[in-house]
């Protein structure tokens, strides 16, 4: 069973999108930047947006890592200053 043209626009237009909003993008060089970092009770997060023209942010690169047992016991201080401190050291 075949799609008709328009079916087969709509689909490819949602294709689209997905990739537009999921994608990973690649750093340039003259793009602002910045470092997001974030903990939850088990991992630490990095996220390193860059700023297109267009005015959106879009992700160039993840770290996530898992907190060690005695990790997971530090106060909520405690876990962001890990965050950031992992972020330095990567």
């Amino acid at each position: 069973m075949g799609l008709d043209r328009k079916a087969r626009e709509g689909i490819l237009g949602v294709k689209e999108e997905i990739h537009k909003r999921t994608s990973v993008s690649n750093a340039g060089f003259r793009q602002k930047m910045r470092i997001e970092v974030d903990m939850s009770d088990y991992v630490t997060k990095r996220v390193l947006p860059i700023e297109y023209e267009d005015g959106q942010w879009k992700p160039v690169a993840y770290l996530l890592k898992s907190l060690n047992k005695t990790e997971r016991n530090y106060n909520i201080y405690n876990k962001k200053i890990l965050a950031v401190i992992r972020d330095l050291e990567n």
